[in-house]
């Protein structure tokens, strides 16, 4: 252990963390008791499978004692140390999982950066459709100019998640044909970059909620840009659109496509470095578990 946490200090950490989460958390509940949705704000809690009181959790990492917290106990992960409580290590069972893990980061962080795909899989997923994802929220150019922009430009996603979501017409355009069990993902896809957040979530209570605190906020704003470069028009929640049917559109996007890609970077090698810490715990090492998925 490295670090030692009396109750006043820990405390005054959990308040600052439920501070800076509640601004996003609360807005959230609140529409969920008048039985409304937000197209944009909403999509990290519904798509993602961590409860805003998860997020509002706080959890210091490994190698921290807390004092005088008993109550941590009831969480998964915790242990009586001398000193107070503590994160044991990890259970044996996630593994294969630490190792899928660390293998897809390490792998991303390696390959280059692409940012010409100009948010194109939103187009992708009404392409040719009698329904739209967001139904409340009118298209843009109309249905025959919508599905005029996909075929006009190259489309290039590399992630599957996104993939997935295609129409079976628009499955064609895209260059690449990405599958769950090979991922390709590269650094500039805001997709893979917004999955930090569910890597960090799903390393908790291990990975210290400032992280997973970091990497909602960051996958929060790229979702803005997600959805002010797709079809829809905005104008109802004050967005304004980033018109990637233009040169001019699609160059604002590709800019702010590579500073996401710059803020994200450092978030993936410290959640790399953590899954490397864990997995150094182990006091054996046999072969990993290929394609474990959480």
């Amino acid at each position: 252990m490295n670090a030692r946490l009396s109750r006043e200090e820990w405390r005054l950490r959990q308040a600052a963390h439920a501070a800076r989460v509640d601004p996003w958390i609360q807005p959230r509940l609140a529409r969920q008791s008048r039985h409304e949705r937000h197209a944009v704000e909403d999509f990290l809690f519904e798509y993602y499978p961590y409860r805003p009181a998860q997020l509002r959790r706080w959890h210091p990492g490994p190698g921290v004692v807390l004092e005088d917290a008993e109550e941590f106990l009831k969480f998964t992960g915790y242990g009586r140390v001398p000193e107070g409580v503590a994160l044991r290590q990890v259970s044996e069972k996630r593994r294969p999982f630490l190792e899928w893990l660390a293998g897809l980061l390490e792998s991303t962080d390696a390959r280059p950066a692409f940012f010409a795909c100009h948010g194109l899989h939103e187009w992708a997923m009404v392409y040719r459709s009698p329904q739209i994802r967001h139904e409340r929220l009118p298209l843009r150019l109309g249905r025959r100019e919508t599905d005029a922009v996909l075929e006009s430009l190259s489309v290039c996603c590399s992630h599957y998640d996104a993939f997935r979501f295609f129409t079976a017409e628009a499955r064609g355009f895209n260059r690449l044909q990405p599958v769950r069990e090979e991922p390709r993902e590269q650094p500039g896809c805001l997709h893979a970059n917004m999955d930090l957040y569910k890597w960090s979530f799903k390393l908790s209570p291990w990975c210290p909620s400032d992280w997973v605190a970091d990497a909602f906020e960051l996958a929060r704003r790229i979702r803005e840009l997600d959805m002010r470069a797709s079809p829809y028009d905005l104008s109802s929640l004050g967005l304004d659109p980033v018109r990637i049917e233009t040169p001019e559109g699609r160059q604002d996007y590709e800019k702010r496509q590579a500073i996401f890609a710059a803020e994200a970077r450092p978030i993936r090698q410290r959640l790399l470095a953590l899954c490397r810490e864990l997995l150094a715990g182990f006091s054996t090492s046999p072969a990993a578990g290929a394609g474990c998925r959480p």
